[in-house]
């Protein structure tokens, strides 16, 4: 008898798949089918839908604390403008639709000639429901569908792909490290001076038709330690041996405040600096470059980042998803295994913590904590692993292995 399961169109077709998981997605951010815990629509419909009418008039909203994106992000919270017979939220839900939409057709056409595997297109389809309705609740989902659009134009059309990098960049800074896994010489340059002049020409064009394009590096300068960051875990674990801080609402994110909080973003802002380091070394050493390079290092450098950032918002794992399922259409790529399955591992617990038990995490009492604890933990792990694997694909043996391994890894691990 043939199993019944190897029949079922679900689990052999990812475009059946891609459109059931996705109607659940929707029926949940529609409130149809309504989420347990904290209603991840609620900045939609307040803070996002205040910013459009805000950018409607011409100028950014340099006044207001929470706005801490780059210029380009106005072209996400202007979009749901393009279906004005819907209400904001509506619309803004249907544009983040039709972004995972197009990753997934982006996917698909890179691996129609069978040059690349479809594990990648299955992990975009299994990775973001998931993570859950978060996903068509911010804008995240469009700037990795531009990230996925860069990397896989990477191989044939070095320039388009730097000019969507340094479009993705100006929409929420972290395309920026798309390009770090080029191979040397002609590419290289190719694409890394698209990159900056599309990043500098689209800046000034904004700097010069609305005014305020630049505020948000001062809002994230000041940014805190949030209560779902790596080092918040100090203060969950503190809350109950006598630290007496509070967890608030404070620029655009729940972050705790009280003594020790300063101390801490800085270790943070240290372990991003040691971060930077490690993939400037490890540029500087790497020799061998394959195609799957490029991917391979974007997924570690962003891995990286998000995991030292003093903020991880939930809907940066939509991020690693995009970004891990290009590096999975690779069939050479080192870290289609265990990295790429730790980050679909993070992102049920992501969603556990954020929407579901958001009250427990901000309480930090025993269920938050430990949830909390083990997503970071598999994030720390899938950097680590990350990193090793990069390096020994690219840097030729005999090479001093770099500090991260060893020193930079204890640190995170204790920071923990």
């Amino acid at each position: 008898m043939r199993n019944p399961i190897a029949r079922n169109p679900i689990t052999q077709n990812p475009i059946t798949a891609w459109a059931v998981t996705r109607a659940f997605l929707l029926l949940c951010v529609f409130r149809v089918l309504p989420m347990p815990g904290s209603d991840v629509s609620v900045d939609i419909k307040v803070i996002y839908q205040g910013w459009y009418g805000v950018l409607s008039t011409g100028v950014f909203p340099y006044d207001d604390v929470t706005w801490q994106y780059p210029p380009a992000a106005a072209l996400a919270v202007l979009a749901p403008g393009l279906l004005p017979f819907l209400n904001y939220a509506a619309a803004f839900f249907l544009v983040c639709f039709a972004a995972d939409a197009a990753v997934l057709a982006l996917l698909l056409y890179a691996v129609r000639d069978g040059r690349r595997s479809r594990r990648g297109v299955w992990v975009w389809v299994a990775g973001v429901p998931l993570l859950g309705p978060i996903v068509y609740a911010r804008y995240d989902v469009m700037v990795t569908a531009v990230a996925v659009a860069a990397l896989l134009a990477l191989g044939s059309r070095p320039r388009a792909a730097g000019a969507l990098a340094g479009l993705g960049t100006l929409l929420k800074v972290w395309p920026m490290l798309l390009l770090i896994g080029v191979e040397r010489g002609p590419r290289t340059r190719s694409a890394w001076s698209s990159a900056l002049v599309t990043t500098v020409v689209v800046a000034m064009l904004f700097a010069a038709a609305m005014p305020g394009a630049l505020a948000f590096l001062t809002f994230q300068r000041d940014r805190g330690t949030e209560v779902e960051s790596l080092g918040s875990l100090v203060f969950h674990l503190g809350r109950h041996f006598g630290w007496h801080g509070r967890a608030r609402l404070h620029y655009g994110s729940v972050e705790f405040l009280g003594r020790h909080v300063h101390a801490v973003s800085a270790v943070a802002l240290g372990l991003s600096l040691l971060a930077f380091g490690w993939l400037l070394l490890w540029r500087l050493k790497a020799r061998t470059f394959t195609p799957c390079t490029p991917s391979d290092a974007a997924f570690t450098a962003v891995l990286l980042f998000t995991t030292t950032s003093r903020v991880i918002s939930p809907q940066y794992v939509v991020w690693l998803i995009g970004l891990a399922a290009v590096c999975a259409t690779a069939r050479a790529s080192r870290q289609a295994g265990l990295p790429v399955a730790l980050v679909l591992l993070v992102a049920p617990l992501t969603q556990l913590e954020f929407p579901i038990w958001f009250s427990h995490v901000v309480a930090s009492d025993t269920l938050g904590v430990v949830t909390l604890t083990l997503r970071n933990a598999l994030l720390v792990a899938a950097t680590v692993v990350a990193c090793r694997r990069l390096w020994r694909a690219t840097v030729p043996a005999g090479t001093a292995r770099p500090a991260l391994d060893d020193g930079a890894r204890s640190v995170l691990l204790r920071k923990r």
